[in-house]
């Protein structure tokens, strides 16, 4: 038969309150156990005494007899100094998913075309104002040898 040492809930909806319990590993969450070795309360501060309440014998008792915790009973024998745990590794697990990848591209395409586009629209207008500036100034030249040139035509009709 196999054991395990797990969380058994209880408490009303949205209040969570576990007992630990050793149970068969073929039996529901919350039914038939065959001993309660503690408590765990959630919703108490995490420094609190009462938060975690575990039979530290019996629990290295089931243990000497084959049970196997589920990973959060395994991380209060941890704290516990009943049994250590192995640190586990997920280096996927940091990683975003495949939509989340595609979407930050789609985001960096879309800011690279905006600064090509921004970086376009800058070279253009500098164009245009060396452009326009490079412009005027035969135009100006033009008006001012015509107004020169009435000047000195109307200037003998005076003298």
């Amino acid at each position: 038969m196999a054991i395990s040492i797990r969380l058994s809930r209880g408490g009303s909806k949205k209040r969570p309150y576990y007992r630990i319990v050793v149970a068969d590993a073929r039996s529901p969450r919350d039914g038939k156990f065959i001993e309660k070795l503690g408590t765990y309360n959630p919703l108490l501060a995490k420094d609190d005494e009462k938060r975690i309440v575990l039979d530290a014998d019996r629990a290295k008792h089931w243990l000497s007899v084959g049970a196997q915790p589920t990973d959060r009973v395994a991380r209060f024998l941890d704290v516990a100094g009943i049994r250590e745990r192995a640190a586990r590794t997920n280096p996927n697990k940091g990683k975003p998913g495949e939509k989340a990848v595609e979407r930050a591209e789609e985001r960096e395409k879309k800011l690279a075309d905006a600064e090509e586009a921004k970086a376009a629209a800058a070279a253009a207008a500098a164009a245009a104002a060396a452009e326009a500036a490079a412009a005027p100034a035969p135009a100006a030249d033009a008006t001012d040898d015509a107004v020169n040139e009435g000047e000195s035509a109307s200037a003998p009709a005076e003298g």
